[in-house]
């Protein structure tokens, strides 16, 4: 690391130019890159993805898409009967209103299931064609339209269905990556304007600006060579501004710290690199290890998601470490004014803090148990699938047309229905078999051509609830173990499909990818702090950490304890089956980051100046925490601004990684780490000689810092 910061240093020029150019063909690509993204939640291999696939290529729409619901409700006083012909005859203009729809209603399958109890209201199902293009807009104006145009004289008119209200009374797509990536840069530049009390705080935002546009341009090939999933383009602009900052603000932070002990400006910048620089390269390999792991798991959206969020950390490193030191070699100690704020002596807050915590240790170990204990506790009862219909809308057409199926008798799995492809010969046997199926309500089969193509045919099975989550999901485990014993049957998509095929397919493989983890971040501490008990104990902490997290998403999101009164969504009553995975993945890594910080301080103070194990862990403390608390809240922040999108997931997703952070810095890095490592003593430094060799270690420490000149 000294040798590479006195290239930096000494090709600032160069370096600098570099940058210019990296900039400008990263604002480039942010466009080509955005244009490539793709919405695909396909599980190639798996039997509802495959029944899917089916049924696009005869039919031309549904399997991986639940249908609109339109709805027709009859004059006060009037009935449908007596008004079937107009009936359809709406219906069937309607079905004509935008390409690639297929109706299932009564009058195409001669059943009076889509009729309410009290026969004033009817409904018809429309399967669409979900494409993969996000830009793409969906049919739900022209579906809308047509129908309120093709009504009966004084009917009224309604359009529902889990897409439609997910987007809910509002016409709008939230703020938006921009918009977002602006509220999550305000807040950083508040806490970085209290942190260094200077136009310093100015220099992480420009290290973040960059890293950001290197991420769009290293991702701009890969969305050439794969399909790359839409979300990451929120990930690296709003992950990215946060990461990008904590590094540079370590780095810049150390680099204070140096010129306040005295050394001149060259030599600050070398022995910031030295030191904080090499904690930011462990930091952007572990969170990077975390995300690539998301590799393993047999679903390319969430691969994409991996590749693509393993490059934030990796070009936030690389940012980190040649934009900042040409920054600070060059005009540092010019935008270091006014210099309130110094860093020759540690916090004495921080201090004090740590001197408690190491005095009652034991006492500290236990409070931070308890309290992720609790939060475990709740993890327990966790249901993965998607929210529910209860939690997507409470107002507007989409929510009102809902209501009137419900109040008329119609079960909520209208929503869902279970789409099930037979051999046009076979599907009457097909529905009978599947209609004894504990759980399904109704199963109804179409004589429509629209349904029966190339000899096959659609039959629609509709459940009595919603199968949104592992709880709900046992219509379809039954319904397939039906379809394995009658040949007419060719496959069963629809939503219960995809959450049991995505149960199957991505947490059968987690501990693969949980041990690979594991592993990896092992090895990369135990090198980082020849130790072997210091990188066991923080990845069980990671661990803990996550399960706490995931035990919130419970209590706010799937139990509703706080996602009313601050977003205005009632309980989910699960959590969508994508972000757990997804919150492992990311937040494993980012938590292992202040891990990192501080025990790299730590380790510094025991090899360096010959501390005792408490002294080196209420100095480490008394350095770092400041760091940490302020890291994590810029973090936080950028998180809370991914969260003011109307994406549901994007919110449970955003909150999580949030709330994670917050609850990592505080109760485990500023509790329980301090704590243990006190209880570990000098155990905390052991490495068996065996192991060493193995992992390759030939030194006992790092080497040392260049001593002050007296």
């Amino acid at each position: 690391m000294r040798r590479f910061a006195e290239f930096v240093l000494r090709h600032r020029a160069l370096v600098a130019v570099g940058w210019l150019l990296l900039a400008i063909a990263g604002g480039a690509a942010v466009g080509p890159v955005n244009k490539h993204m793709t919405i695909d939640f396909f599980l190639p291999g798996q039997p509802g993805t495959e029944a899917a696939h089916k049924i696009i290529s005869d039919f031309g729409n549904g399997g991986n898409s639940s249908p609109y619901l339109v709805v027709l409700t009859a004059p006060a006083g009037q009935r449908v009967t007596g008004h079937e012909a107009e009936v359809a005859a709406s219906f069937a203009a309607v079905a004509t209103s935008a390409p690639h729809l297929r109706l299932v209603d009564e009058a195409t399958s001669g059943s009076k299931v889509f009729r309410s109890k009290d026969d004033t209201s009817t409904y018809g199902m429309l399967f669409y064609s979900f494409g993969t293009d996000p830009s793409a807009k969906p049919p739900t104006p022209a579906i809308t339209d047509s129908l309120k145009q093709h009504a009966p004289a004084g009917w009224t008119t309604g359009v529902t269905g889990e897409d439609v209200l997910a987007v809910g009374d509002s016409n709008s797509n939230g703020p938006g990556v921009f918009v977002e990536l602006l509220i999550g840069a305000l807040g950083a530049l508040i806490v970085l304007a209290f942190v260094f009390a200077s136009f310093l705080a100015l220099l992480p935002m420009v290290v973040a600006a960059g890293s950001i546009l290197l991420t769009f341009l290293m991702l701009l090939p890969i969305t050439y060579a794969t399909n790359v999933s839409v979300i990451v383009q929120f990930l690296v602009a709003l992950i990215g501004l946060g990461v990008a900052i904590d590094y540079s603000l370590l780095l810049v932070t150390r680099w204070r710290e140096e010129r306040d002990h005295g050394r001149d400006n060259h030599e600050a910048v070398v022995v910031a690199m030295q030191t904080a620089g090499k904690a930011v390269v462990f930091s952007g390999v572990t969170v990077a290890i975390g995300l690539i792991a998301l590799l393993v798991l047999p679903v390319p959206f969430m691969r994409s998601i991996g590749l693509g969020g393993a490059l934030i950390p990796l070009a936030s490193v690389f940012t980190t470490l040649t934009l900042t030191p040409v920054i600070l070699g060059s005009i540092g100690p010019k935008v270091d004014w006014p210099k309130i704020r110094h860093e020759n002596t540690a916090s004495k807050v921080w201090s004090r803090w740590a001197t408690a915590v190491v005095r009652r240790r034991w006492v500290a170990a236990g409070t931070g148990v308890v309290v992720l204990g609790a939060f475990i506790l709740a993890f327990t009862q966790i249901k993965i699938g998607q929210a529910n219909s209860a939690s997507l809308a409470h107002g507007g057409p989409a929510y009102t047309a809902l209501q009137t199926l419900t109040k008329g008798g119609e079960p909520s799995g209208t929503l869902t229905p279970l789409q099930v492809l037979t051999t046009t010969g076979g599907a009457q046997s097909a529905a009978a078999d599947l209609a004894k199926v504990s759980g399904i309500d109704t199963v109804v089969v179409s004589t429509d051509p629209a349904n029966n193509r190339n000899g096959h045919t659609v039959v629609v099975a509709i459940p009595k609830e919603e199968t949104v989550n592992s709880k709900s999901v046992g219509p379809v485990r039954e319904a397939r173990s039906v379809a394995s014993k009658n040949p007419a049957i060719l496959g069963i998509a629809g939503l219960g499909a995809d959450q049991i095929d995505f149960l199957h397919g991505v947490y059968g493989n987690f501990p693969l990818m949980l041990a690979i983890i594991a592993i990896l971040t092992f090895i990369l501490l135990a090198r980082a702090f020849r130790s072997v008990l210091l990188p066991l104990k923080a990845v069980l902490l990671n661990m803990l950490t996550l399960g706490a997290t995931l035990g919130f998403m419970v209590l706010f999101w799937q139990k509703g304890y706080g996602s009313d009164s601050l977003y205005s969504v009632h309980s989910t009553g699960a959590v969508t089956f994508w972000v757990p995975m997804m919150v492992f993945a990311f937040l494993f890594g980012l938590s292992m980051d202040y891990e990192v910080f501080i025990l790299a301080r730590i380790r510094e103070e025991k090899d360096e100046h010959g501390a005792t194990t408490d002294s080196a862990v209420i100095e480490g403390i008394a350095r770092t925490g400041r760091l940490v608390t302020s890291a994590a809240l810029i973090l936080f922040l950028a998180f809370i601004a991914l969260s003011s999108g109307p994406n549901t997931d994007l919110k449970l997703f955003s909150t999580a990684l949030g709330f994670g952070i917050l609850l990592d810095a505080t109760i485990v890095r500023s509790l329980l780490v301090p704590a243990l490592i006190s209880l570990f003593g000098e155990w905390n430094w052991y490495m068996p000689s065996w192991c060493a060799k193995v992992l390759r270690i030939r030194e006992p420490h790092a080497g040392p810092v260049p001593a002050l000149a007296d």
